[in-house]
C-alpha cells in the first residue's frame, strides 16, 4: 500500500470526509484504495444514435450527394438513405452519440459489475429504436431512454468505401429530451441520485473525436477535421434545465460532475450557457482548440495550454472544497491536466501510424477510460493511463468499437 500525505484545512468531519475522497481519486496524497464499483456509479446524459456502419460504393454516394470523406448532416434528401444503407450486406450496428460512447467505453473497460454505467436520451418508437436498446444491453449499459413518437431515433450512417468514410448524422429524436417527462419521473431521478460521477459533453454532438485522441497519434494531418455534426443540436439548447438539475444535485450531495468542451462553436457562441454551469462543473475535459477557443472567450489572455487549464481550474466554483480538475488532450503530444496548484503533463501511448484505422470516437474513448478508474476511487494518473489505452485501442479499428475484453493493467 502507498501511503502519502497532505495539509488540509480545519474542515468539519463531513467535510474533511469529502475533501478526502476527491483527493484519493487524484492521487493528491492519502492511500490509494482499491474500490469495486456498483450499479449505477456512473450516469452519463446526452444524444443517443444508432450508429449504422456498411460498405457502399461510389454510385451510393453519388446518389446520396456524399463526399467518401466527409461528415454532414442528414437533409430531405437523405431520409431514403438510412432504410436503403441497412439492405447492404454485412451492416454493423452500434450504440452511439458521444456521451454514450464514453459511458459505454466505461463499462467495457470496468466489465462487471455489469450496468455500473446508466444513460438517459431520447429515442423514437421505432424500428431503430429497438436496435439501439438491445446494442445498449449488449454493451451491459443500463441505458433508460425517453422514447416519444414525435421523432425517429437518431441515427448515424458510416458509410465506408475504401479506406474512406462518409457520416451522415440524423439527429432526429436525440433532440426531443424532456425533463419534465423523464428526469423528474421518480423511478428515474433515483438512479440519478444512486450515481457518484456524472457526465454530460456539453454539446450532444457526434462522435467524431479528430484531435481528442489522448492515446495514439492523430490523422489531422492527412485529415483535417470539418465542422461538427450536430451544430443544432446540443443539449444547452435541448434541455439545459435537465444539466442544472444534475449539476446542482452533484455539487450539493458531494459527487462529481464532469462535462467536455466538445466543440469550439460551443466556446464561441453559448459562452453565457456555459459559464451558468461551470460552476458545477469537478472535472472539465477538452482539446487543444477547444482550450484556445475556450480562453479566448474568457480573456485569459494566453494561447500556453497549460495556463489555459490552471485559469480553468481557479473559475469560480460553488463547491470549493472540491478543487476542479482540468484535463486537455492534444492528440499526440501529452495530455495535460492540473494537480491542484500544478500543471502536469502525461505522455500519450506511441502507435505507428500505419496501425490508425478511424480516429472516430478517440475523444469519447479517452474519456470512458478516465471514467472508468474515476468511479474506482483511482488515482489521476491511473484516470489519465486508461484515457489513453482505450483511445490506443479505438483508433486501431473502425467507429467506437472494442474488443470483448480490455488489456488494461
Amino acid at each position: 500500500m502507498i501511503v502519502y500525505t497532505v495539509r488540509l484545512p480545519v474542515l468539519s468531519a463531513a467535510r474533511c470526509s469529502t475533501v478526502k475522497k476527491f483527493f484519493r481519486h487524484f492521487k493528491i496524497h492519502f492511500q490509494t484504495i482499491m474500490t469495486a464499483p456498483s450499479e449505477n456509479t456512473l450516469f452519463g446524459m446526452g444524444n443517443p444514435l444508432l450508429d449504422i456502419i456498411a460498405v457502399v460504393d461510389k454510385d451510393f454516394l453519388n446518389k446520396y450527394g456524399l463526399k467518401p470523406n466527409d461528415q454532414i448532416l442528414a437533409e430531405d434528401k437523405h431520409k431514403a438513405l438510412f432504410e436503403e444503407i441497412v439492405k447492404r450486406k454485412e451492416v454493423e450496428y452500434h450504440a452511439g452519440g458521444s456521451t454514450q460512447n464514453s459511458v459505454k467505453i466505461a463499462q467495457w473497460m470496468i466489465q462487471k459489475p455489469h450496468k455500473v454505467a446508466t444513460f438517459f436520451g431520447c429515442i423514437g418508437t421505432d424500428r431503430f429504436g429497438e436496435i439501439l436498446k438491445k446494442k445498449s444491453e449488449e454493451a451491459h449499459v443500463d441505458a433508460r431512454y425517453y422514447e416519444q413518437s414525435c421523432e425517429p431515433t437518431g441515427t448515424c450512417a458510416a458509410c465506408i468505401t475504401g479506406d474512406n468514410r462518409s457520416l451522415v448524422a440524423n439527429l432526429a429524436a436525440a433532440q426531443c429530451y424532456k425533463k419534465e417527462q423523464h428526469l423528474d419521473l421518480d423511478s428515474n431521478w433515483d438512479l440519478v441520485t444512486k450515481a457518484k460521477v456524472y457526465y454530460i459533453a456539453m454539446p450532444w454532438r457526434n462522435h467524431r473525436g479528430e484531435g481528442r485522441g489522448g492515446g495514439g497519434q492523430s490523422k489531422r494531418q492527412s485529415l483535417p477535421p470539418g465542422p461538427p455534426l450536430s451544430q443544432d443540436g446540443f443539449f444547452l439548447t435541448v434541455s439545459p434545465e435537465s444539466m442544472l438539475k444534475v449539476a446542482k444535485h452533484a455539487s450539493q450531495n458531494n459527487k462529481l460532475f464532469c462535462i467536455n468542451l466538445s466543440a469550439p462553436f460551443i466556446c464561441q457562441f453559448f459562452n453565457t450557457a456555459m459559464m451558468e454551469l461551470m460552476p458545477y462543473v469537478d472535472i472539465l475535459f477538452g482539446n487543444e482548440t477547444e482550450a484556445a477557443t475556450f480562453a479566448k472567450q474568457l480573456d485569459f489572455q494566453t494561447e500556453d495550454i497549460g495556463e489555459i487549464a490552471r485559469l480553468a481550474r481557479n473559475l469560480p466554483k460553488d463547491n470549493p472544497a472540491m478543487p476542479r480538475v482540468v484535463v486537455f488532450t492534444q492528440g499526440k503530444d501529452d495530455t495535460v491536466a492540473t494537480t491542484g496548484e500544478k500543471v502536469t503533463m502525461f505522455p500519450v501511448l506511441d502507435i505507428d501510424q500505419n496501425h490508425i484505422v478511424d480516429t472516430n470516437g478517440a475523444g469519447d474513448a479517452f474519456v470512458g477510460g478516465f471514467l472508468s478508474e474515476l468511479v474506482q476511487e483511482h488515482p489521476l494518473e491511473e484516470c489519465i493511463r486508461a484515457g489513453h489505452y482505450a483511445a490506443n485501442v479505438i483508433i486501431r479499428r473502425v467507429g467506437c468499437t472494442f474488443p470483448e475484453k480490455p488489456d488494461f493493467h
